[in-house]
């Protein structure tokens, strides 16, 4: 594998879902969450029904008539001077009674020098990736399905590759108690061209379960998700917490940390609604913490935040994740819907939507 090739590499290893357990996939950009929304509420979010189109960029199952029109885009001020965005949009397709989406993702790694083999500047380089996602989703009374097919092309230097994944959702809503469940199986696919020959590197797979509930009491919605759920132990093995069991040091026993072996696969997110037009929310993002925080200070890492105003056809979206004590990332994003501006809106009733009314 190319140098410059590694060296971003280990820039966007710094994605809290991947932290140590990153390394050996390509395309790790495909992980990063796609809206304010999601950054504030822990990086993941499966399982929350309404008219958000970047939700479906996580499950396809989400995607459902609410979202007709629907257009959002957003920009992150991520780590490192780098910097990455997307823009999305979802129409429900009235003849064939399901919900398409096409979503456009990006990531710009910045300038770097070029130097020699001897350590000689000869110049600048600069490094990039894209996915193409196109998506569709159907309901079929409580049960809802959907698939995205992701086109991706990376390149830096003369060095570039192709790849084609898809994902698969399938999800469980009752809106009568306000409780969703969903299963996604992401990332499923292969490097159509590598960036060296016969190199074929491994794509971020991932399996994904999450569920949510609206609060009956309370204006509080809550969600616990667990991720590589493929893969048990994503616990960094760190020599200096091993136990000395012997005389003279040399044997050494490992504890079990059980418990943070489970919450290191789990993200806790929460929101709160003010009014129709007001939201704040919260998360929490157990591997993060634990892989990003120092020895004996933890601070904020690992917790994230964020808040959504309505201000007429506009919904502006802010979310802020703590990635370290020095830094972490901002984001913004905004949506518009277009049914308000002069398309052609959904016709079919609240009723004949299986209760999938939005609230915001």
């Amino acid at each position: 594998m190319p140098k410059p090739y590694l060296l971003l590499f280990l820039l966007l290893f710094a994605y809290p879902i991947q932290a140590q357990i990153g390394g050996d996939n390509t395309y790790e950009f495909l992980n990063l969450p796609q809206s304010a929304r999601l950054t504030a509420m822990g990086g993941i979010q499966l399982s929350i029904v309404d008219e958000d189109v970047n939700l479906a960029t996580q499950n396809p199952a989400l995607y459902n008539p609410q979202m007709h029109n629907q257009l959002n885009f957003g920009t992150v001020a991520y780590l490192a001077d780098i910097n990455y965005g997307n823009i999305g949009f979802a129409r429900y397709l009235d003849s064939l009674d399901l919900t398409g989406g096409i979503n456009l993702q990006y990531i710009n790694y910045g300038e770097f020098q070029q130097t020699d083999v001897s350590g000689q500047i000869i110049g600048t380089f600069t490094g990039g990736e894209y996915a193409l996602s196109v998506g569709v989703g159907k309901q079929k009374g409580r049960w809802s399905y959907g698939a995205n097919l992701k086109m991706i092309y990376s390149s830096i230097i003369e060095y570039s590759s192709l790849g084609l994944t898809a994902d698969l959702g399938g999800t469980y809503y009752n809106p009568e108690k306000e409780f969703t469940a969903s299963l996604v199986f992401k990332n499923i696919g292969r490097q159509i061209t590598t960036y060296t020959e016969e190199n074929i590197e491994p794509m971020p797979f991932d399996i994904q379960l999450g569920v949510s509930k609206r609060l009956k009491h309370l204006p509080f919605r809550y969600s616990i998700t667990a991720h590589n759920l493929h893969r048990w132990d994503i616990r960094y093995d760190d020599p200096n917490q091993q136990e000395d069991n012997s005389l003279f040091g040399e044997d050494t026993i490992e504890q079990n940390y059980l418990a943070d072996k489970i919450f290191r696969h789990l993200i806790f997110g929460g929101e709160f609604y003010f009014g129709k037009n007001v939201r704040v929310r919260v998360g929490y993002n157990h591997l993060r913490r634990q892989e990003l925080r120092l020895q004996y200070r933890g601070g904020l890492t690992g917790f994230s935040f964020g808040a959504a105003i309505r201000i007429k056809r506009f919904l502006i979206e802010y979310g802020r994740a703590n990635y370290h004590l020095a830094d972490g990332s901002h984001h913004l994003t905004i949506g518009v819907n277009l049914n308000e501006i002069g398309l052609p809106k959904f016709k079919k009733t609240k009723e004949e939507t299986n209760g999938l009314n939005s609230k915001f």
